[in-house]
């Protein structure tokens, strides 16, 4: 009985780890042209100051169904060095990519490695390198010559960090100005973990930088952002061509990019509108009985939780004027007083912005049956 018993206690429990697996999968729809990939450009492992091995972030990766993952590990700071001495750079890629291997995942990883100096240029990360351990120079500017010639996606880390910036608040500095006039930098982060700036994002739409939304993982997913209790992990949705590691790199060098923070949706109006319009939409309208009030159903088909405010004149029998669409879910609104066959619905979509404090609208095309 007791050997039974714990066969049955193993199952359920490998059960339920898979349908917990499948539950926190990041899931976007894909929008005209393109699929709409999830992708974390920063993380770290034990191999710099991490606290797990390169196996536990792939293992993450897969249970969040990301599409990409990026290994970035610090060059200069190697806090774990005495435990953990690997004069190679490209180790914690070589585990994580066998990790994956072995697994037969088809989860993408890219090399990568966090330039980590002072201000300026700050800490930069650069991603789908050949070889970390040429970034390894004294001279900050030969670095970045290193990722150019490897072809790498190189970005701005962290910008607003208080470690670097005690106001909090991101700036550009005149070596940065040069990176950029240069195009040895490319990229902005405008979500970091936790935290999110806006002075960033308006330096992004300033100097035509991607914008970029990161993990910057050190301990566990788990912990730091309470998956478990419907939080999730920060992370940049590529709209690619394919789902290929060269297809990402060209959408990040096209700023085909939207951060997802906090359930904050953030990006450029030409790749956030049509995402928004392929996530929300109306999935029917029903005259109730012979009044002039009509059921429209919106459905969401995204992981974001949208929070709607009505903009147009209608109003709703059972809300007011903001309105709340759950994750892949939907919420039947009565508009009251509508006779027509057809008419509009629009919003502001208050968890996502286009620019700093600028909300998109999205206008939503009803057409009521039997009508």
């Amino acid at each position: 009985m007791t050997g039974r018993l714990s066969i049955v206690v193993v199952t359920a429990f490998w059960m339920g780890g898979t349908l917990a697996a499948q539950e926190r999968a990041i899931q976007f729809p894909d929008v005209p042209g393109y699929q709409t990939l999830s992708v974390d450009l920063h993380t770290h492992s034990v191999f710099s100051d991490g606290l797990v091995w390169p196996d536990i972030r792939i293992d993450e990766a897969r249970r969040d169904g990301l599409d990409l993952i990026a290994v970035t590990e610090h060059l200069e700071y190697q806090p774990h060095e005495d435990d953990i001495p690997h004069p190679d750079r490209n180790r914690s890629f070589e585990l994580a990519t066998g990790h994956v291997e072995r697994q037969e995942s088809d989860l993408l990883v890219v090399n990568g490695a966090e330039i980590t100096r002072d201000m300026p240029p700050g800490h930069v990360n650069a991603v789908f390198l050949s070889d970390a351990n040429a970034l390894l120079s004294d001279n900050a500017m030969e670095a970045f010559r290193a990722a150019d010639r490897q072809g790498a996606f190189v970005f701005w880390n962290h910008p607003a960090w208080t470690s670097q910036r005690p106001d909090g608040i991101a700036r550009l500095t005149d070596m940065h100005r040069d990176l950029i006039r240069s195009g040895l930098l490319h990229g902005i982060e405008v979500a970091n973990g936790a935290g999110y700036t806006a002075e960033a994002l308006q330096i992004a739409f300033d100097l035509n930088l991607t914008i970029l939304g990161v993990s910057d993982i050190h301990g566990l997913i788990d912990w730091d952002y309470n998956v478990h209790g419907g939080g999730h992990r920060t992370v940049t949705l590529v709209l690619a061509r394919e789902r290929t590691a060269d297809a990402v790199r060209e959408a990040l060098m096209a700023r085909r990019t939207i951060a997802w923070f906090n359930n904050l949706l953030i990006g450029r109006e030409d790749a956030l509108m049509p995402l928004l319009e392929t996530s929300l939409t109306v999935s029917g309208a029903v005259l109730r009985g012979e009044s002039e009030v009509v059921g429209v159903t919106l459905s969401n088909g995204s992981d974001a939780a949208f929070e709607l405010r009505s903009v147009s004149a209608h109003r709703f029998a059972e809300h007011s004027t903001v309105v709340r669409v759950p994750p892949h879910g939907e919420v039947v609104l009565g508009v009251t007083g509508e006779t027509r066959s057809a008419f509009d619905l629009e919003f502001e979509v208050l968890n996502a912005v286009t620019a700093p404090d600028t909300h998109p609208s999205l206008r939503l095309r009803v057409d009521v049956d039997g009508r």
